[in-house]
């Protein structure tokens, strides 16, 4: 990733494509202002004189549910970048009296919404949404919707150019709209940053830690980042039931672990998502009755759909040490409360990769994890 001087350079000279505007969905709020304090504060350091970048907008509701989007502000030539966030369950929105929580359905709804009070008038629609909507239906078994795919190309129809995504559960998912922009982000270098930031005496080589991938799913990132760091892999995959189906899935019946001892080491596991957490708990449990020292978990979108009193318990008992997540979601106050869990920040990444799009110019132009990471692991072994 680029130093902010570099930044400041690129707003400096005033190469982008069209003016830029970012437009925040309902339920983006925090992320938003995050990304628009970065490329804000880049560009006046380039010497604009830049208040803000974001858009006024807003979704209100009627009191039947009815609901509509508005833009408060001329949009004509710009170009757009809309921050969603599919995750976010704690949107609220009155209908006949009742309070009512927004799903991933109405978060979809309402950024169609602002995409038709555009008018078509904008240079060009890009579309940042870290957690993908429908994603975790990817592919299909027996008669199954297929709403990821049906999603992205309803978006492509309606004009837009580019989807900006992080750690899609399938990323094969773009196969379904081939002409249109896809990036499928992994926020690795972020990661480790703060892995290495929260505890510094963490010795990331073959000796002394290991990479577990969670099952054959998650192989790629995992694979990732041993390769990045050096060290071994391991996997567990899951022996499913398949004569019944419980929430929607085969039941687990075991995880079965391949992979050489993990005795005496520090454990990172990589995963897309912790909803209930059942998984990673039981392989939290099953890597200490190996004998692994400090088990660290990480999940892009941490949403513990069954609370975290399952996590205070492993924390108690000394199965997990930390668990990271990104502020790529919604997380809860009393998540973020939680001693062991530790945020990712990752809207300077998202600011960076808004600023290399509105500039046309090759995303590995601004950011080359690769070099970060090798300066980060230098830096982390040089002060050992």
């Amino acid at each position: 990733m680029v130093q902010a001087n570099n930044a400041k350079d690129i707003m400096a000279a005033q190469s982008n494509v069209a003016e830029l505007g970012l437009i925040i969905a309902p339920g983006a709020t925090e992320q938003g202002k995050l990304i628009d304090a970065h490329l804000t504060s880049w560009a006046n350091e380039g010497g604009q004189n830049v208040e803000s970048f974001i858009v006024p907008s807003e979704c209100p509701r009627f009191s039947s549910g009815d609901g509509k989007g508005m833009i408060k502000k001329t949009i004509r030539g710009d170009d757009l970048y809309i921050i969603t966030d599919m995750g976010n369950y704690n949107c609220k929105y009155n209908m006949f009296g009742h309070e009512n929580y927004m799903s991933p359905d109405d978060h979809f709804q309402d950024l169609k919404r602002l995409i038709q009070a555009a008018s078509g008038k904008a240079h060009r629609i890009n579309i940042i949404m870290p957690m993908l909507y429908g994603s975790r239906q990817h592919r299909r078994s027996y008669r199954e919707s297929l709403d990821c795919a049906f999603a992205l190309q309803e978006l492509q129809n309606m004009g837009v150019s580019n989807i900006i995504t992080f750690d899609a559960h399938d990323p094969r998912v773009q196969n379904a709209v081939p002409l249109m922009g896809f990036d499928n982000v992994m926020p690795t270098y972020q990661v480790l940053k703060a892995m290495l930031r929260d505890f510094p005496d963490l010795q990331p080589d073959r000796d002394n830690f290991m990479v577990i991938s969670p099952d054959e799913g998650a192989m790629n990132r995992n694979m990732y980042y041993a390769s990045v760091l050096g060290v071994n892999l391991g996997m567990f995959y899951k022996r499913r039931d398949y004569s019944r189906i419980v929430n929607g899935r085969n039941p687990i019946v075991a995880h079965e672990y391949l992979g050489e001892s993990v005795e005496g080491k520090d454990v990172f596991i990589a995963d897309d998502i912790i909803s209930s957490g059942e998984s990673m708990l039981d392989i939290g449990y099953e890597l200490k009755r190996r004998g692994a020292r400090r088990i660290f978990a990480y999940a892009t979108y941490g949403i513990f759909t069954n609370g975290l009193e399952s996590f205070d318990k492993a924390v108690e008992e000394g199965i997990i040490t930390g668990v990271f997540g990104t502020n790529l979601t919604y997380r809860s106050p009393e998540l973020l409360a939680r001693p062991w869990f530790h945020e990712v920040d990752v809207s300077k990444y998202i600011a960076y990769f808004i600023l290399a799009l509105n500039n046309d110019m090759s995303v590995s132009a601004i950011i080359d994890p690769h070099i970060k990471i090798k300066q980060l692991l230098d830096a982390h072994r040089n002060n050992k």
